[in-house]
């Protein structure tokens, strides 16, 4: 596995061992990116994070930080591992516990313009962790992106966020929320 674009692209990620984890493929961050845009500057939140890569991809694209969540072991010592062997350690926050209530708990230094969500597929965990997540934490052009399988698509608005764009890549389904319009923010753009 190895990261698509930006100042580190080509270098190889490390994955967390067993079958618990499953990496979001190179052809579908490089599409994620693609919709997304230009990330420079901002801060990156990745729940329910496995190996980092989408949040070090955002971090190899010019993103200011990112904060890593997720609960499982072999994933925090994956993700700590590629930030070392990286040299981001000093842009990152790793975070171990439950994705959906340390979304609900953790303060970050600054609001969060892009929130990866990846968790297990086959569960409500996604609509969970992004119902949880405090809207002062999230700036006002954040952009919520959800890898889900099609048969637990998230609704199509989750709090304040709607979602604007759905693309398939086989069994993967990504879906895009943006804030509606009108929405109070806790922080800049």
């Amino acid at each position: 596995m190895r990261i698509v674009g930006g100042n580190l692209g080509g270098r190889v990620l490390r994955a967390p061992g067993g079958a618990a984890t499953r990496p979001t493929s190179e052809k579908v961050r490089e599409a994620v990116f693609n919709i997304v845009g230009s990330v420079a500057g901002d801060r990156v939140l990745d729940l329910f994070a496995g190996s980092g890569a989408l949040g070090i991809e955002a971090l190899s694209r010019g993103a200011a930080h990112a904060t890593f969540i997720d609960a499982a072991r072999p994933a925090l010592i994956a993700i700590r591992g590629n930030l070392r062997e990286l040299g981001l350690e000093d842009r990152a926050t790793v975070v171990a516990g439950d994705a959906v209530a340390s979304a609900a708990r953790h303060q970050p230094e600054g609001p969060w313009r892009l929130v990866f969500v990846d968790p297990p597929y086959r569960s409500d965990l996604a609509t969970r962790a992004v119902l949880a997540l405090p809207s002062e934490h999230l700036a006002a052009r954040a952009m919520v992106v959800i890898e889900h399988d099609r048969r637990n698509a998230p609704p199509d608005a989750l709090g304040s966020l709607l979602r604007t764009d759905q693309r398939r890549y086989g069994d993967t389904l990504i879906s895009f929320f943006i804030r509606s319009p009108g929405t109070v923010t806790g922080g800049p753009a």
